[in-house]
């Protein structure tokens, strides 16, 4: 009893012989065994390591990155551990910045703009028992002050609050979460350093949390949500959540709770849009875990299996597999569609104006389903301006197609439809006019407005020819932020792209009108959501 209030006053943990955990016995492996091309390493990496070792520091290729490589993967982002501290990081490179509070670490920039790449570097750290680390009664944010002196913290459940004290490689590897994510590449000389027999999990398909999940759980809650994902993500090669790994899951959910909104949000994207999506929500329902980890998350998974929130699932795994980009925006406005239309159809049947009917329906779903994570910034902007184009798609004559073609959100708006029409919600053929007038050169798309004034007016509805599938798949697959290129003119002696006619005369061309000044055109059917200010990348 004595020897155990010693050990605790010194810091000591008793999970390990001698009051020491294990830390594991380094092993160099090296390429003949791992079998990593180094072909599939990122050269930014490899310019960050060399960098750091050329200054006479220690540097490797870290985490999932190494994980990847040995599986055959090429990694979608690298990260490098390295004994130098943040500030001699930052030293050493032109555009490098430290960032985070609990964790101290460097992001090294290369490029610019939408283009730009970061290499994210963290320095060893030391092992410590939180049981001789202090604590605070809040969280984050109500102890921000007492937190502000302190290098480890924990908060009265446990939770990491604080974690900036520095150490040797061996604990470094004991603090990271998974076995499979523990093993440091050297590039330079192909050498794979491991303390927890990683490569051994990787070879056998097994997902193991380093030392007692339960506590590793309830240091970091984040760790529950980590060991979905990389099930998910891994699950088509065949690994498996090792079952004393998975035990304490469901049980460890209610941890959650003290883990800030905003960061949960975070962790609820990544499950969404790393190119895992159903597979997550598979692995969820598997796991007990459909519900209690975000109430937005929630949604999702309960509404998976409708026809129009499986397409969009669907859509962005297809999207980031391909490399293309993707914003939360876009599935988040799939997933509370439902909820809006249902609104805006009961404030319609009572005789509300569509456009304000639909914005008070929209606020609705923000109070209930988003509240203030994200909600009422950025994100909510784009989720606003992709839901209020959609009764604008259905007017087609005078200026406004003009001038809802050219919207910064037109791609995604669109796309959204295009969904709308796939699961029989709205016409086909409404679906397919504006994928053919976006595409369009000036003087078709005036052909293509004259035409359908004309059938309006003549009550005549327009046969549906079949489909394109190559031009459609092409227009899915632009960007969503940005408005769609024009089509380039035809030939001479061909027909305008668009046009349908089989007569013998061509179809006399109309004079070019002047594209409208503003985004709202001249047509009273905008509203105010089609205005909303332009959007970023979807990233």
């Amino acid at each position: 009893m004595i020897k155990k209030f010693i050990d605790k006053l010194l810091g000591k943990s008793a999970s390990g012989k001698g009051g020491r955990p294990d830390f594991g016995k380094r092993q160099e492996v090296g390429p003949q065994e791992h079998g990593i091309d180094p072909k599939l390493v990122d050269e930014r990496a490899l310019n960050v390591v060399h960098t750091l070792k050329e200054a006479g520091f220690e540097a490797y290729v870290v985490g999932g990155a190494v994980r990847d490589l040995l599986v055959g993967l090429r990694p979608k982002d690298f990260d490098v551990a390295t004994n130098a501290t943040p500030e001699q990081v930052k030293g050493l490179f032109r555009r490098a910045f430290i960032i985070g509070r609990r964790f101290r670490i460097v992001h090294v920039v290369y490029g610019r703009g939408r283009e730009h790449e970061v290499i994210e570097v963290s320095t060893f750290r030391a092992y410590m028992d939180n049981a001789a680390a202090e604590q605070v009664a809040g969280n984050e944010k109500t102890s921000k002050s007492e937190l502000a002196g302190m290098k480890h913290a924990v908060d009265s459940s446990g939770r990491v609050l604080r974690d900036n004290v520095w150490g040797p490689q061996d604990e470094d590897a004991t603090r990271r979460d998974f076995t499979i994510n523990a093993m440091y590449y050297d590039p330079e000389t192909q050498t794979v350093v491991d303390y927890h027999i990683g490569i051994k999990d990787a070879k056998k398909r097994v997902i193991r949390m380093i030392g007692d999940p339960l506590t590793r759980y309830r240091e970091d809650p984040v760790r529950i949500i980590r060991a979905v994902r990389f099930a998910a993500k891994l699950s088509p090669l065949g690994f498996k959540i090792e079952a004393k790994t998975a035990a304490p899951l469901v049980q460890s959910q209610a941890l959650l709770a003290d883990v800030p909104q905003s960061r949960l949000f975070d962790e609820m994207l990544k499950l969404l849009q790393t190119g895992h999506a159903l597979a997550t929500i598979e692995q969820l329902k598997a796991l007990g875990m459909s519900r209690g980890i975000y109430p937005l998350l929630d949604v999702v998974v309960e509404r998976a299996d409708q026809p129009f929130v499986k397409a969009a699932l669907q859509d962005t795994d297809r999207r980031v597999g391909e490399s293309k980009p993707v914003a939360p925006s876009f599935l988040l406005a799939c997933v509370l569609w439902a909820d809006v239309r249902d609104g805006w159809a009961a404030r319609l049947a009572d005789k509300q104006h569509p456009f304000p009917a639909l914005q008070d329906a929209i606020d609705d779903v923000f109070n209930a389903r988003i509240g203030d994570v994200s909600g009422r910034g950025k994100l909510a902007a784009d989720m606003r301006e992709i839901w209020m184009m959609q009764p604008r798609f259905d007017k087609r004559t005078g200026s406004t197609p003009f001038s809802l073609v050219e919207q910064p959100r037109f791609r995604a708006a669109f796309d959204f439809m295009r969904l709308r029409a796939d699961v029989g919600e709205v016409d086909v053929l409404l679906a397919d006019w504006w994928q053919e007038f976006s595409q369009a050169s000036d003087a078709v798309r005036e052909d293509l407005v004259a035409q359908m004034r004309d059938e309006q007016h003549k009550g005549v509805r327009r046969v549906r020819s079949a489909p394109k599938p190559a031009q459609r798949d092409a227009s899915r697959d632009q960007p969503r932020d940005e408005a769609p290129s024009r089509a380039a003119p035809a030939h001479e002696g061909d027909a305008p792209a668009g046009d349908t006619s089989t007569g013998d005369a061509p179809k006399k061309r109309r004079r070019r009108r002047r594209k409208p000044g503003g985004g709202a055109g001249g047509e009273s059917g905008g509203g105010s959501g089609g205005e909303s200010s332009p959007a970023a990348s979807r990233d």
